[in-house]
């Protein structure tokens, strides 16, 4: 007897359709599974067959044969537990489940026959509607993630049991439903303000540039000065997430198995602070089966490096071509994948070991030599690749003790949307969302300066000797700027400001 199962499996961010076939031939008793199985799947012959066992149905004792279709691409972990199960069970009882093939089965089962949860429900779920299936099957805490994607019927399973029943069309079924709308309202929400920052004027508005046009930043100030009080803060005010991001984020999210009952849908811009011990893995994803890093982890949203020179140089140095091109690729012996990484780059540091460099309330203990060493931990080809390095300075007591609140992040975030609105309606016709991923002709048409301010930004580049990245990086933040200002020419006050955020390309840290 053969029976065929559905399932599906993932592969980067994206999945892909399994064929299960179950083949109960004669022969002595054995259970061979083939199609590139990995060891979690391997193992999977005592767990069904035990959870066959408890649930009470029989499964075949002769030779049986389990197919994982197509045969060329590995498969791993337990998620196939349950249609395994369903096509063994279908074989040695000789049944003929006709409508199985419009159905989509993902799940782990336990010894007494659970179905356990499993991570990358979400891009299953989308490739399922994808292939033509009627409904998924999924396990119970899995469900609410998977009924964000329409036109498909949810099922959130508990037992290997009412699914075979339900087949059978012995017991009843309801699909999970989930309203997205309700769910986004309810969830965008978040626990912090800028109204809580007081003072650092001159820092809001480097973070506000960065934020309307997509811009990495670096923080540079002594410790205590506010600046990953700020850094958490951002998000705040970044336009929301439109469905299409969130799904995205959430895809990445669920392949990484960051997700619950309670919070399964990524409805606000994700946060990422990794600590500076981190690997090259950890940050930019790998190892043997690519996963997703901390690179892809804040797509569509913020990547909070603290203490940046503290990181090894190695770990910074990978992080050039994400910022470049807005996503990851990452190479291994059985082919390559593609992650997206489209994120705002927000890092700080001090200006030397001790952190008092040039503060004129504490006296720094750091040689010219340890500060040049410790500036020299970041590399020049980063360094152009952050659009804005703003100062941020020690807070003053009456900034502290002022019982004036700061402006709320929902006044930031209107000016930001409007600026972004600019944009939308400038990018309508190409690829590029923000201003920061303008290519180069992008910038041609839509950064032209006057004279005037050609002749500020030639002075600028002989001066400093900037880079030709750094001048790019220039022309995209003088053109939010302008944005912001409600203006459809870059004016030399929009450029000048552009300029004085290139701090460490003055030479003053050293």
């Amino acid at each position: 007897m053969l029976a065929k199962v559905y399932s599906a499996a993932v592969y980067g961010v994206e999945a892909f359709e399994v064929e299960i076939e179950v083949n109960a031939g004669s022969g002595l008793p054995n259970i061979v599974i083939v199609g590139l199985p990995d060891a979690a799947v391997k193992e999977s012959r005592d767990r069904v067959t035990t959870a066959i066992q408890n649930s009470g149905y029989y499964w075949p004792r002769g030779r049986t044969t389990i197919n994982l279709a197509p045969a060329d691409v590995k498969k791993e972990g337990p998620s196939f537990d349950l249609p395994i199960a369903l096509g063994m069970i279908a074989a040695g009882d000789d049944l003929d489940l006709e409508n199985a093939g419009d159905y989509c089965f993902v799940g782990e089962l336990a010894l007494t026959g659970a179905v356990r949860s499993v991570k990358g429900i979400l891009p299953i779920a989308l490739e399922a509607k994808r292939s033509g299936k009627k409904a998924i099957f999924v396990p119970e805490p899995n469900a609410k993630e998977a009924a964000v994607v329409e036109g498909i019927d949810v099922y959130g399973i508990r037992n290997l049991r009412e699914v075979f029943e339900f087949l059978k069309g012995d017991h009843i079924l309801l699909p999970v439903k989930e309203d997205l709308t309700a769910f986004f309202e309810a969830h965008r929400k978040y626990d912090v303000d800028f109204a809580d920052v007081k003072g650092q004027q001159q820092v809001k508005r480097a973070i506000e540039v960065a934020v309307a046009g997509g811009h990495n930043l670096l923080m540079i100030g002594p410790p205590g000065s506010g600046k990953s009080m700020a850094a958490k803060r951002l998000p705040t005010i970044i336009p929301p997430m439109s469905l299409a991001e969130a799904i995205d984020t959430t895809k990445i999210h669920s392949i990484c198995g960051l997700l619950d009952p309670d919070h399964s849908f990524v409805a606000v811009r994700p946060f990422r602070s990794p600590h500076h011990t981190i690997s090259d893995v950890g940050l930019l994803g790998g190892s043997a089966n690519p996963t997703p890093g901390e690179v892809s982890l804040a797509h569509n949203g913020v990547l909070f490096l603290d203490e940046l020179p503290e990181f090894r140089r190695s770990t910074l140095e990978v992080m050039r071509q994400p910022l470049e091109d807005g996503k990851v690729t990452i190479s291994r012996a059985a082919g390559s994948m593609t992650f997206p990484a489209e994120f705002i780059l927000i890092a700080a540091m001090n200006p030397c070991p001790c952190g008092y460099f040039g503060d004129l309330r504490r006296e720094c203990r750091c040689s010219p030599r340890e500060v040049q060493r410790y500036r020299q931990r970041i590399s020049g080809p980063l360094l152009d690749r952050i659009d804005i390095h703003v100062e941020v300075p020690a807070v003053q007591y009456k900034d502290i003790s002022s019982k004036e609140s700061g402006e709320p992040s929902e006044v930031i975030r209107s000016r930001v949307e409007k600026a972004r609105a600019i944009q939308y309606t400038r990018f309508t016709h190409s690829n590029t969302s923000c201003n920061t991923r303008m290519s180069s002709k992008l910038i041609r048409t839509h950064c032209a300066l006057d004279e005037a301010s050609q002749e500020l930004l030639k002075m600028a580049m002989n001066d400093l000797h900037m880079s030709a990245r750094a001048h790019d990086r220039i022309l995209k933040v003088a053109r939010t700027i302008a944005d912001l200002d409600g203006s459809g020419a870059i004016k030399p006050d929009h450029l000048g400001e552009a300029i004085q955020y290139r701090t460490l390309d003055r030479n003053l840290w050293v």
